[in-house]
């Protein structure tokens, strides 16, 4: 079902028969926790995700986010590091190791920005949205899609690369990545570029006004004029936010289109910020 787990004394745990050192909880929500851990082997730091599992199901779903995981070897997908389920009574927690990112996710780095005055430059939005299409890509080509797009659900690197992770999102998602269920991911892909180039989402002023999201999205969005985006930037974002599905751009010709507006490469996957 996984590796072995054992907790060696207090405030340290074996996975797959290395040892960590708990430092602090990061965060938790709904019936998951996130601690940070360091290995005692290499000094690293990790993410550790306790998934609490109250019947079977849930301990495969848990099982199912692993294999997601073990899917993919890309550097803008999330890797695990070792799985394991373990024993808490009549339950059951699911613990994937996970790789820890300090710099947080892309909302992180928005909030930040925003918080100070400034924004994402255009260099840094298109080098982000072609790592992510990247991610997406590899995950399409599994025959998969994301379900829970959002700056939330991507971490930025060390070099500031975005990392996709949720992948539970995947979990029951196996699909034909084609027609409108692609051009679906590709309007949510559209409201993190939004997000990247206004510092909100597209429907945030929408939801806070009280009005009707879900009509809001049927109509066409109106891109606010800027210095910051060049016209080619703006007209990105309008195809992917269009309201028909089908006049949606795929990936494939996303990226062909990013790659013409993007700056000189620095190297092969300049994708970091």
């Amino acid at each position: 079902m996984g590796h072995a787990l054992c907790i060696c004394s207090r405030g340290t745990l074996t996975i797959d028969h290395k040892r960590y050192l708990f430092i602090h909880k990061l965060g938790e929500g709904g019936f998951s926790f996130v601690d940070l851990v360091e290995g005692l082997h290499d000094g690293q730091f990790y993410a550790l995700k306790r998934i609490l599992c109250h019947e079977q199901q849930d301990q495969e779903e848990a099982q199912r986010e692993a294999d997601m995981h073990r899917l993919f070897h890309h550097p803008n997908i999330l890797r695990l590091v070792a799985y394991c389920l373990r024993e808490r009574g009549t339950k059951h927690e699911a613990w994937l190791l996970l790789p820890f990112f300090k710099r947080g996710t892309l909302w992180n780095e928005i909030e930040k920005l925003k918080d100070k005055g400034n924004f994402l430059t255009e260099e840094q939005i298109i080098r982000l949205l072609l790592g992510i299409c990247r991610g997406l890509e590899a995950i399409h080509a599994k025959g998969y899609a994301h379900r829970d797009l959002k700056p939330t659900n991507i971490l930025l690197g060390n070099e500031g690369q975005p990392v996709l992770m949720d992948l539970g999102s995947m979990n029951q998602a196996c699909i034909h990545v084609e027609g409108s269920r692609q051009a679906l991911a590709l309007q949510s892909l559209g409201c993190v570029l939004y997000a990247m180039m206004f510092g909100e989402g597209p429907y945030d002023m929408v939801f806070q006004k009280g009005d009707s999201v879900a009509l809001a999205v049927q109509n066409q969005l109106s891109i606010p004029q800027s210095p910051r985006h060049s016209s080619a930037l703006r007209q990105l974002l309008t195809s992917m936010m269009t309201v028909d599905p089908q006049q949606r751009p795929h990936i494939p010709l996303l990226l062909s289109q990013l790659e013409v507006l993007q700056p000189p490469a620095r190297d092969e996957h300049t994708t970091h910020i």
